[in-house]
C-alpha cells in the first residue's frame, strides 16, 4: 500500500474509499500544499431524492472537507437533460426543466446535511447548466470535440458494455463524456478545481476530463474513484424487495432507514462502519472483533451513526429507543405501529393496501411477500394473494415481517 503524506489520502485509503487514482504521487504532493484544495463530484438530478448508493460519494466529500479542503457539489442541471449512460442498460427518461429544478432543490438540501455550508471551507453548490445552456454546437465541436477520439470513447466501459450487449446507445448519450469533461475544464478555470472524484464506473469520463484540462490549460488535473458499492453477495447496495433506500424522509421514514442498516449482513458491518460513520478505526476493530450474535451491538451502532448523519440526532435517538422497546423489552404489537393513527382506505384487497401504503413497491412485490408468508393481519399469517380485509373489525394491524406494522381502517 502506498504511504501517503496527505491526511485525506491516508484516511480515504484506510477506510476503503479509494478504488483507483491518477498520478498518486503527484496528487499526494498537490494535496499537501499549505492552501486548501478543491475537489468535486457530480450528481444527476433524475429524482427528487438520492438513495444510499449516493451515500459513499457524499461521505467522500465530507471526508475531504474534514481534512481542511473545500468540496464542490456539481448539480447536473445541464447534463441531466441527457442522462449518464454509465452503468445503465438503456437510456434514462428525459427530464423537463421544471422537474430538474425541483429535483436540484431537494438533492441540494439532502447533501447539505452532510457538509459544512457556512465555514471557511464551506461546500460550494454549482449548476453545470450555468455554462452548458448557452453552448454553440458548432463552436463546441470545433473547440472541444476535436480533442476526443471516437476510437478511445468506444473503449469506455459504459459504452463498451452497451455495445457488447447490443443495447441501443443514442448519440445523445454518446455526447455525455464530452459534456462531463467540459464540466471539469470549466471548474478548473472558474473555481481552481483540479480533482474530480466519483464512482469507479466514472473512470473513463474522469480521465477524459483530465486529458481535456491538460490540452486546453496545460495544467495537471487529477482523478480519484471509489469502489462501486456492492453487498458481500454482489448485489447493488440500496435496493431491497420493497424498493430503494432513500436518503430523504419524504421518500423513506427514518425508522425504515435505521432498520435497513441494523439488518445488514454480518459480512458487511465492518466495511460499512468504515465508510458510512466517522468512528475511529480502532473502535471499529473492537466493535467487530467478535462474530455472530455479538455483532448486534456493532449493527446497532452502525444504524445509530448513519441515521444521525442523515436525519439528525433526535431521529436516531427515537429509532434506537423504539428498537429497544420493541425487540429487547418485548412490547406488544400496537407499540410497533409505524403510524400511531389508523390509515384509512377504501380498498379491501390486501395486495392493493400493501402497495397503497408503501409496504410493497408494487402489486407484484406485494404478491411475492404474501406468497412467501411475510404478511400478517392481526398476527395471522396470510398466504392467499387474493385475500381481502374484512370491513369489521374497523381497525386491523398489517405486519410486513417483524419490523413494519400499520393500523388500517376500511372506510
Amino acid at each position: 500500500m502506498t504511504a501517503y503524506r496527505s491526511s485525506f489520502l491516508q484516511q480515504a485509503t484506510a477506510r476503503g474509499f479509494v478504488h483507483d487514482c491518477t498520478d498518486a504521487k503527484e496528487l499526494d504532493d498537490w494535496l499537501c500544499s499549505q492552501q486548501p484544495r478543491r475537489a468535486y463530484i457530480g450528481f444527476d438530478l433524475t429524482a427528487a431524492s438520492l438513495h444510499v448508493g449516493s451515500l459513499l460519494p457524499i461521505m467522500l466529500l465530507r471526508l475531504f472537507q474534514k481534512h481542511n479542503h473545500q468540496p464542490i457539489v456539481l448539480l447536473g442541471s445541464g447534463t441531466t437533460k441527457i442522462g449518464d449512460p454509465s452503468g445503465k442498460d438503456e437510456a434514462r427518461p428525459l427530464q423537463d426543466q421544471q422537474s430538474i429544478r425541483q429535483n436540484a432543490k431537494f438533492i441540494k438540501a439532502i447533501i447539505a446535511r452532510f457538509l459544512d455550508t457556512k465555514g471557511k471551507n464551506r461546500a460550494l453548490f454549482i449548476h453545470n447548466d450555468d455554462w452548458l445552456k448557452d453552448i454553440n454546437y458548432i463552436e463546441f465541436l470545433r473547440d472541444i470535440g476535436r480533442h476526443f477520439s471516437v476510437n478511445k470513447m468506444l473503449q469506455a466501459e459504459s459504452i463498451r458494455q452497451r455495445l457488447k450487449r447490443e443495447q441501443n446507445l443514442s448519440f445523445l448519450e454518446f455526447n455525455y463524456m464530452l459534456l462531463q469533461s467540459y464540466d471539469f475544464y470549466q471548474l478548473s478555470r472558474r473555481e481552481e478545481c483540479l480533482l474530480q472524484m466519483g464512482g469507479s464506473d466514472q473512470w473513463g469520463n474522469i480521465t477524459a476530463g483530465i486529458d481535456l484540462v491538460r490540452r486546453l490549460t496545460q495544467r495537471q488535473a487529477f482523478g480519484l474513484t471509489a469502489p462501486l458499492l456492492l453487498t458481500h453477495d454482489g448485489k447493488k447496495m440500496g435496493k431491497t424487495a420493497n424498493g430503494a433506500v432513500w436518503l430523504s424522509d419524504d421518500h423513506l421514514d427514518p425508522w425504515d432507514y435505521w432498520q435497513y442498516w441494523r439488518n445488514v449482513d454480518d459480512q458487511d458491518v465492518k466495511r460499512f462502519l468504515c465508510l458510512f460513520t466517522e468512528l475511529p478505526l480502532d473502535e471499529i476493530d473492537t466493535l467487530t472483533r467478535k462474530t455472530g450474535a455479538h455483532l448486534n451491538e456493532a449493527k446497532k451502532r452502525l444504524a445509530n451513526e448513519v441515521t444521525r448523519l442523515c436525519h439528525g440526532n433526535d431521529a436516531a435517538k427515537r429509532c434506537s429507543e423504539k428498537a429497544h422497546r420493541l425487540f429487547e423489552k418485548g412490547s406488544c404489537l400496537k407499540d410497533a405501529l409505524n403510524d400511531e393513527s389508523p390509515l384509512e382506505t377504501k380498498d379491501t384487497a390486501l395486495v392493493d393496501i400493501l402497495t397503497q401504503f408503501g409496504m410493497a413497491s408494487s402489486r407484484s412485490a406485494a404478491r411475492r411477500l404474501i406468497e412467501g408468508g411475510g404478511i400478517k393481519v392481526d398476527n395471522v399469517t396470510i398466504t392467499d394473494i387474493h385475500h381481502r380485509l374484512d370491513k369489521k373489525p374497523s381497525q386491523q394491524i398489517i405486519s410486513v415481517g417483524k419490523k413494519k406494522n400499520l393500523m388500517v381502517t376500511i372506510r
